[in-house]
């Protein structure tokens, strides 16, 4: 009996419904990856759709929509959860629990602009939990180039025993490094890929939540190969399905709002497989120069000059 495959029709586009209608139209076990930022229940304006549910509601269609991911997921597929506070906890044992997936990692996505408070301590992290449907067969791509890192053995120490090709990322992802040069410097393996802000090139301009392409390159080539399917319930500006196309992967999103994913169809259908990804793939030594005139890659090593020279004192 052949394997169930997703109508070619579906492929390839936004799709400009309900995810849970779009999604009961896929057959079992036929995506490789499944990335989401679903509306995080905060009261963020969406245009058509209401983000502020009772508590009760809103699990009750996180638990929907996320057991139709469970459900179109192949046996050795992944899911990427993106998630704020106010439900992390909840959905990290709903994926658990109720549908059987392992947690592999629970990435702290770190940045230093986030949403200012005046009552409380200011908001400075987001929450990304990476699940498999099988805990012994997934896809992660440990050895794609694309995704090591440098070691602080290659670049610091200039070891001989190090990996020439470094090593695998860690989990805390560092958005804003010229905050703390001290700490996340280039030597180390922390994930740092600057929110997309309103300033930037990259920035659609009509979505104000908008993921940047450097952080889904990394999940999609770690988690994915080329010809893969690559699934999106909210598809947003569309930025989950653009990296897919880039990276030679088959994109399937769904978008409630018409004018959302009208605007996202036209980029999705404005790249082709092997454009390169927006974003600096190093926002450590791209980063602009700070209010005195200095780099953040001169700040790190002047630093780094200082602690040598005291070492030697």
């Amino acid at each position: 009996m052949d394997a169930p495959v997703i109508p070619d029709e579906l492929l390839g586009q936004i799709h400009n419904r309900d995810c849970l209608e779009g999604l009961a139209e896929i057959p079992d076990g036929t995506v490789d990856l499944a990335f989401a930022d679903p509306p995080f229940n905060i009261g963020y304006e969406y245009d058509e759709y209401n983000d502020r549910r009772d508590a009760d509601d809103y699990l009750a269609w996180s638990r929907r929509w996320t057991s139709e991911v469970q459900r179109v997921l192949k046996p050795e597929g992944t899911f990427w959860l993106a998630i704020g506070d106010e439900y992390a906890a909840e959905l990290s044992v709903m994926q658990k629990h109720d549908h059987g997936l392992v947690l592999r990692n629970w990435v702290i996505w770190y940045y230093t602009f986030g949403v200012n408070c005046t009552r409380k301590f200011s908001r400075s992290h987001a929450h990304l939990f990476y699940f498999v449907k099988n805990e012994k067969a997934f896809t992660f791509n440990a050895d794609d180039p694309a995704i090591r890192v440098p070691s602080a053995r290659q670049l610091v120490y200039g070891d001989k025993r190090a990996n020439p090709r470094g090593r695998l990322p860690d989990d805390t992802w560092v958005l804003r490094p010229q905050d703390i040069p001290e700490s996340f410097g280039a030597d180390e393996d922390t994930w740092y890929f600057p929110r997309v802000n309103g300033t930037f090139k990259e920035r659609a301009g009509w979505h104000g939540c908008q993921m940047p392409e450097q952080l889904l390159g990394r999940i999609v080539r770690a988690c994915s190969n080329p010809g893969d399917v690559v699934l999106d319930p909210f598809a947003g500006s569309g930025t989950t399905l653009a990296v897919a196309r880039k990276l030679d992967r088959r994109p399937i999103g769904y978008e409630l709002s018409e004018e959302y994913a009208a605007r996202a169809r036209e980029r999705l259908e404005s790249i082709s497989p092997g454009d390169s990804l927006d974003g600096a793939e190093d926002p450590l030594t791209s980063s602009p120069k700070t209010s005195a005139g200095v780099t953040i890659e001169e700040r790190v090593t002047r630093k780094r000059a200082d602690d040598r020279q005291l070492e030697l004192l």
